[in-house]
């Protein structure tokens, strides 16, 4: 049987991936950043986790706006690092799980989410900023990415990634599969990078949202569209791929402990980072 293992949250950011590939870890403004994502990368580890479904948007390199789908999934046995203009970076392509992969996708679709399924995919810093953080660049565990478009109108709402976060909770909960697997999802947190509030950062939000996700995340999956701009600016409607990998871990897990919980505001984003581990419920004693 599969087992969820626990949920990953964490931002997205170019800056991520430049300050990664320079070598910054050990500058005073990035290690505090770096080392947060240490014991998370150590908990996968310890965990043996097999399979990472990373829930994500593409930022105009997988898909154009002439084509952009409201839920896509790769599945491919190698999914590549998709070139953002200075040339794809130095790295592996990532392991895919196609045949777990294609089970979710039947499982998604008989749920009634339609799904663009793409047997080859670029992965640009939607998933690639983050996940060599969490990874050795060999990349011992498989990827399974699904994008969710939150750039262009009509966006899912966040009721609707709740939903899909279930779903695939549902999944890995029936599943005859033997498989480990983590659900993650990256966004950025409060930010908005245009408009007269380019700039905007809300730490207290963002901190606040942590909070909701953990504790509350009902609260986050009926709030609108106009309620995460409201708080965090335009690109922060981000945030509903958070609610999305919480959603799974809903369904497989009534307590969780918490890993990891990281939070830094330096620029035009608030860098976010958490983690929770799904507790197995009680074995009754026998008497």
């Amino acid at each position: 049987m599969a087992e969820l293992i626990g949920a990953i949250g964490s931002s997205h950011a170019p800056s991520i991936s430049f300050a990664f590939d320079a070598g910054h870890q050990e500058k005073p403004e990035w290690k505090p950043f770096f080392e947060s994502y240490r014991p998370v990368h150590n908990w996968l580890k310890q965990k043996n986790v097999t399979t990472m479904i990373v829930i994500y948007n593409d930022h105009l390199n997988q898909f154009q706006f002439d084509a952009y789908p409201t839920f896509a999934m790769g599945i491919a046995k190698q999914l590549n690092i998709a070139d953002e203009g200075i040339g794809a970076r130095n790295f592996a392509s990532v392991p895919g799980a196609p045949d777990f992969g294609w089970e979710l996708a039947k499982s998604l679709v008989t749920d009634e989410f339609d799904l663009t399924i793409c047997q080859e995919m670029e992965l640009d810093h939607g998933v690639m900023s983050v996940l060599p953080l969490l990874m050795p660049p060999s990349w011992p565990i498989r990827i399974i990415p699904i994008h969710v478009n939150v750039l262009r109108e009509p966006l899912p709402t966040p009721m609707r990634c709740w939903k899909l976060g279930q779903s695939i909770g549902r999944f890995i909960k029936n599943s005859a599969c033997n498989e480990r697997v983590v659900v993650a999802s990256t966004g950025g947190l409060s930010h908005q990078i245009h408009g007269d509030n380019f700039g905007l950062v809300n730490p207290e939000w963002d901190n606040r949202f942590m909070d909701l996700l953990t504790h509350e995340p009902e609260i986050l999956a009926h709030a609108t569209h106009e309620d995460y701009i409201y708080r965090g600016g335009l690109e922060s409607v981000e945030m509903m791929l958070w609610l999305t990998m919480r959603g799974a871990l809903s369904e497989t897990s009534e307590s969780f402990n918490e890993i990891q919980r990281f939070y830094w505001a330096p620029m035009l984003t608030g860098y976010g980072l958490l983690a929770l581990e799904a507790e197995k419920p009680a074995t009754p004693s026998s008497k």
